[in-house]
């Protein structure tokens, strides 16, 4: 190893740095003999990309070098050849229209081996294939200790042993511990490489920060804000004084510029107090018939106040079944609906109360969400399923009268955001209700919980409302650092799911 470094310099390769790189790939292939670029392939590769052409400095002398071109890699074949990729050499399948930076070739001279230049070059293609926004970064690695358990094993059984740590090689394993993942085993890959037997392992690093191109009028939020209501449960005149009450809430978070409103779960009960005088069951039917207005009218403020409106849940009857339902209101206009699919045993005594059906995920102009009305949040697979559909955001609006079912849902739903890696935002109502059979007290603290590592808060917890007391809670959360904890948390619980001995999945 080189001592008394002076200076390290990451810079572009230019054609005047040639006669020197070719000492150096000379120097680093010496299991390959001749194996160096001639002078008019580098001013190719440099004239067609420059930015994709870079060297490595030590005390002013070329130590390493980086080279590579953006392809349209779905043009190519899953088990294509080095002399493929590269239009046999000349560079010719480089297109600034492509979607993946690929890997031409990657070395540190043995001199200068034990500086981590390598990452150096490598960290340049990952900043460089998010700068130009494009999908991932491939290249075959070559396996140049595979001629010494050629006769004994497969390529496939030595890239195994390999990941085992049964069998150690330096380029694969710094490769893999530079967050590229093997995707296959390329026969006839390099022609000459007779210390790979030909063979070499397709690598692969995905950006998780890429957003595929769209023609329309329209860019995805990476910071999020959410606005939770803390619904103060209280007596009202009709649904009109009810829902004047929702407005002002709306506009107060929408002053604040949130993407979002979350309502509790049965926020609009108070109306029940006209069907005093009736059996629970006729009262929540009562309700029911207000249902339509109320999701009309969240609709309109979702436009007017340019808002995406979660509007708690309602009771709704349809067949003549009574079901738990909500509405996502987006400001675009446009309204889903979502199900209550576990009752409580109350629910199911009291009011006869039947689960739903509807478990997806909701695509949004802040990205994907799920939404699970309390005791749902519970059920752990519920939330994992909607994570594998891409969930971001997972909102809950609950209702409960004591500290203990509220404990229940708190306490799961932060257990939701660790297990599945994502952000999770509840939202209650407080107060008393005593001409309302059924909902006299109410307990809530709305909270916005997220995973846990090192660049979210220790306990996990973004933001809290005051327990038991009427407000708005705002909150802003980060997509992109969800995308980083995904590829480098401390645990990585999605990733890590033994999906070999166990599954979660919806049967419709």
């Amino acid at each position: 190893m080189i001592q008394n470094i002076e200076n390290i310099e990451l810079t572009y390769l230019t054609i005047h740095d040639y006669e020197e790189l070719k000492v150096a790939m000379i120097d680093a292939y010496t299991n390959m003999p001749g194996s160096f670029w001639k002078e008019e392939q580098i001013t190719s590769l440099v004239d067609k990309f420059p930015e994709g052409q870079v060297v490595i400095k030590v005390n002013d002398q070329l130590a390493g070098c980086a080279l590579s071109i953006i392809v349209d890699y779905d043009q190519f074949d899953e088990h294509h050849t080095y002399k493929e990729l590269t239009g046999n050499y000349t560079f010719d399948t480089h297109s600034y229209e492509g979607d993946v930076l690929y890997g031409i070739d990657v070395f540190v001279k043995p001199a200068y081996r034990g500086l981590r230049l390598g990452r150096r070059l490598y960290d340049y293609r990952k900043e460089l294939a998010e700068k130009l926004n494009l999908r991932g970064i491939a290249f075959g690695g070559r396996i140049p200790n595979y001629h010494k358990y050629s006769g004994e094993i497969s390529p496939k059984e030595y890239l195994e042993k390999v990941r085992r740590k049964e069998i150690h090689d330096p380029v694969l394993n710094f490769q893999i511990s530079n967050d590229f993942h093997p995707s296959k085993v390329l026969k006839g890959y390099l022609e000459g490489d007779a210390a790979s037997n030909e063979y070499a392992v397709l690598l692969e690093w995905d950006n998780i920060y890429y957003e595929k191109k769209t023609v329309k009028a329209f860019t995805k939020k990476k910071v999020v804000r959410l606005g939770l209501i803390q619904w103060q449960m209280r007596l009202y005149k009709n649904l009109t004084e009810l829902m004047q009450q929702a407005e002002y809430f709306v506009d107060a978070v929408s002053a604040y510029r949130s993407d979002f409103a979350l309502f509790p779960e049965f926020f609009n009960a108070p109306l029940m107090a006209d069907h005093n005088d009736l059996s629970e069951p006729q009262a929540i039917r009562g309700l029911a018939a207000y249902t339509p207005q109320i999701v009309q009218k969240f609709s309109e403020l979702a436009i007017s106040y340019n808002i995406n409106i979660i509007t708690g849940s309602m009771p709704e009857i349809r067949d003549d079944l009574l079901y738990n339902v909500g509405f996502l209101c987006k400001r675009d206009g446009t309204t889903e609906k979502y199900e209550k699919l576990h009752v409580t045993p109350d629910e199911a005594k009291v009011w006869g109360m039947q689960g739903g059906n509807i478990l997806k995920t909701y695509d949004t102009d802040c990205g994907k969400i799920g939404i699970l009305i309390c005791y749902d949040s519970e059920f752990p697979e519920l939330s994992r399923i909607l994570a594998d559909e891409g969930m971001d955001i997972l909102f809950i609006p609950f209702l409960t009268d004591t500290q203990n079912g509220y404990s229940r849902v708190r306490h799961c739903a932060q257990a939701r955001a660790i297990e599945n890696e994502c952000y999770v935002a509840i939202a209650g109502s407080v107060g008393n209700l005593p001409k309302v059979h059924n909902m006299d007290i109410q307990f809530a603290q709305s909270m916005v919980f997220t995973p846990c590592d090192f660049a979210f808060p220790a306990n996990g917890i973004k933001a809290e409302a005051t327990t038991n007391t009427e407000m708005i809670l705002i909150a802003d959360v980060d997509i992109d650092m969800l995308r980083e904890l995904n590829q480098f948390g401390s645990v990585r619980n999605l990733r890590d799911r033994r999906k070999d001995i166990f599954e979660v999945k919806k049967l419709n």
